[in-house]
């Protein structure tokens, strides 16, 4: 799963940990699993008949055959976990935004997805009652390029996994750096290639592994891998099960988060957690999110970036201070707290329909 994906499992979990009194309908395609939700006795899976790995069929039923069904369902609020709304719709809607990559990036865009982004984005934003970002720094964009009321867009924060914390109790770490990511263009891991082949000058015992859905940039990645002469030192495992992804973070010597561009930043938080050793870019959010529990670097610098891993490696009083404060700073980020203003915002515009 991708960071989306993992927001909404743990939102749904949260959610019902903390409301045993709402009933909740959740809208899942034929792709979806049946472990979605399960076990949850205030929530019922409404599956519709569209496979979302189309994706004109999903923006097709999301636009006509949802409204319908949260019509027949008399819905009190509609909440969108991912960019996008029904522009018709029979109740309030609260839309989460994750990032707006779009406009701050659009050249990790192709040319012909980009069309899609910026209209149902802008229209989403202005027809929901309410949005939801993902951290301030996605809350300033979306006030800075959609024009926003200030008090239309509020922040819930995601949290982290407890299952994190248990890992930074029975780490054996071995000489791997360990990065999570899908392979986009935005992630940098071009960048964190070369810095790692000039890491590997002065540490050759270490290893990479870079871990996470393979994108539209992953043949590039696995050329630039064996021009480096990399192949047998970096593994690309692209998608693997949950508890295989705890074990690396168990074993894992140090992590790095070279990215450019981020809306929230999942895994570094994931890292602290854990009590990994970590590094990561100087950009916002994941500095704020950081809080000075990891090592940061220029992400447009590698020399910086081959820096940073050659300390997370040999700089033994600087991991044994990370490791120390990553779970205490991640302590303050939790699923349950970000169902909580997730709820706060549905209530109020269930009650703003109604008046």
């Amino acid at each position: 799963m991708g960071g989306t994906e993992i927001y909404l499992n743990s939102l749904l979990r949260a959610l019902a940990e903390i409301d045993p009194v709402n009933r909740y309908f959740i809208f899942t395609n034929r792709e979806t699993g049946p472990d979605l939700a399960a076990g949850l006795p205030n929530f019922t899976l409404a599956p519709q008949p569209v496979r979302a790995v189309s994706r004109p069929a999903r923006i097709l039923w999301e636009q006509i055959a949802l409204p319908l069904a949260a019509l027949r369902l008399r819905l009190d609020a509609m909440l969108n976990p991912g960019f996008t709304a029904p522009l018709l719709c029979p109740c309030p809607q609260v839309t989460v935004f994750h990032d707006l990559q779009h406009k701050r990036h659009p050249e990790y865009f192709r040319w012909f997805d980009r069309p899609f982004w910026d209209f149902f984005l802008f229209w989403s934003t202005h027809i929901s009652r309410l949005v939801l970002a993902v951290s301030a720094e996605t809350r300033a964009d979306l006030l800075r390029h959609y024009r926003l009321p200030e008090s239309k867009v509020r922040v819930a924060l995601q949290g982290v996994d407890p299952a994190f914390f248990a890992i930074a109790g029975r780490r054996a770490p071995e000489p791997f750096l360990l990065t999570v990511s899908t392979l986009h263009p935005h992630k940098n891991l071009d960048s964190l290639l070369r810095a790692f082949a000039s890491f590997r000058r002065a540490r050759p015992d270490f290893r990479l592994v870079v871990c996470g859905l393979h994108g539209f940039a992953a043949g590039p990645l696995h050329e630039l891998r064996d021009a480096l002469g990399l192949r047998d030192v970096v593994d690309f495992p692209g998608w693997i099960p949950r508890a295989e992804v705890y074990d690396l973070y168990a074993r894992a010597w140090g992590f790095v988060y070279p990215s450019r561009f981020e809306g929230f930043g999942l895994p570094i938080l994931e890292a602290l957690a854990a009590g990994v050793p970590a590094a990561c870019s100087h950009i916002e959010p994941l500095s704020t999110i950081a809080g000075g529990a990891a090592l940061e670097f220029d992400p447009a610098d590698e020399g910086a970036l081959t820096q940073a891993m050659l300390r997370i490696a040999g700089d033994e009083p600087l991991r044994r201070r990370l490791a120390e404060m990553g779970p205490r700073r991640a302590s303050q980020f939790s699923w349950r707290a970000t169902a909580a203003s997730t709820l706060d915002a549905l209530a109020w515009v269930s009650e703003k329909g109604t008046a």
